[in-house]
């Protein structure tokens, strides 16, 4: 399972939001390449990029830091955040990014999703950010009808190479994921699904690593990882390779009960 560092941007600075709420941010660094690299250090093997500005203007907007962090790092870059037509999913592509992450367009144009698919293979994602399992868009600021599982089969179908789930109500919280809601994610698709939203500790990580042989194939990681709840070398030493031997034995195996 890959564990991904994930680096939101609010007017060129690292954050994180509580629960998406753009009014209760917090900084972690003014300078979001710093710290790309200091992920890449500590052994990332891939970054997640969000432009949060983007997320609200309908257009990316943190074009320049997301250029500087893709020419400072050796590893693949996805990034989403206002990406709602082909310009701007091609304009991140140009720039070096590895894959490009709809979200909105996923609700609201299907059939761009279908087409971007076709004309970027393996580079389109759709990120699904659900609020009570219905799909939230817009920067997370409106919350539609549709339905967070029915969401990700259709784009499954129409060719996206990975869906991003987000419970939005546990993002920033450190309150550990959704395992029922990826559980059910994962055996509605056929496709990876990685974990976004909540997780707070190694045994978080162990709880979704046991979902791995049902299509989570990865886990995003934000904030537990700016407070050093987690540490990522550590992580990826006893999650990445499945080492089980590094495992703190105080944490036991109750993370997959």
């Amino acid at each position: 399972m890959e564990i991904i560092p994930a680096i939101d941007l609010l007017e060129g600075r690292c954050v994180r939001l509580y629960q998406g709420d753009y009014q209760q941010s917090q900084v972690f660094n003014d300078n979001p390449v710093a710290v790309a690299r200091q992920w890449v250090e500590q052994g990332a093997t891939r970054l997640h990029v969000v432009d949060l500005d983007g997320a609200k203007a309908g257009k990316p907007v943190n074009l320049s830091a997301i250029k500087a962090i893709v020419r400072a790092v050796s590893i693949p870059v996805q990034v989403g955040g206002g990406l709602r037509d082909r310009s701007s999913v091609a304009a991140l592509l140009n720039l070096g990014v590895n894959r490009t992450i709809l979200g909105t367009v996923a609700v609201e144009n299907p059939q761009l999703v279908q087409e971007l698919a076709q004309e970027f293979p393996d580079q389109i994602v759709v990120g699904i950010d659900a609020r009570d399992g219905k799909v939230a868009t817009r920067g997370w600021l409106e919350t539609s009808q549709v339905e967070a599982k029915d969401l990700a089969q259709k784009m499954a179908d129409l060719g996206a190479a990975a869906i991003i789930y987000t419970d939005i109500h546990r993002d920033g919280t450190l309150s550990g994921p959704n395992l029922p809601a990826l559980r059910e994610l994962a055996k509605a698709v056929n496709i990876p699904i990685i974990a976004s939203g909540g997780v707070s500790s190694l045994t978080d990580l162990l709880s979704l690593l046991a979902l791995e042989p049902s299509g989570v194939t990865g886990v995003i990681v934000g904030k537990a990882l700016y407070t050093g709840e987690v540490d990522l070398s550590e992580a990826i030493r006893a999650i990445g390779d499945g080492r089980w031997q590094d495992i703190p034995p105080d944490l036991g195996f109750s993370a997959f009960a």
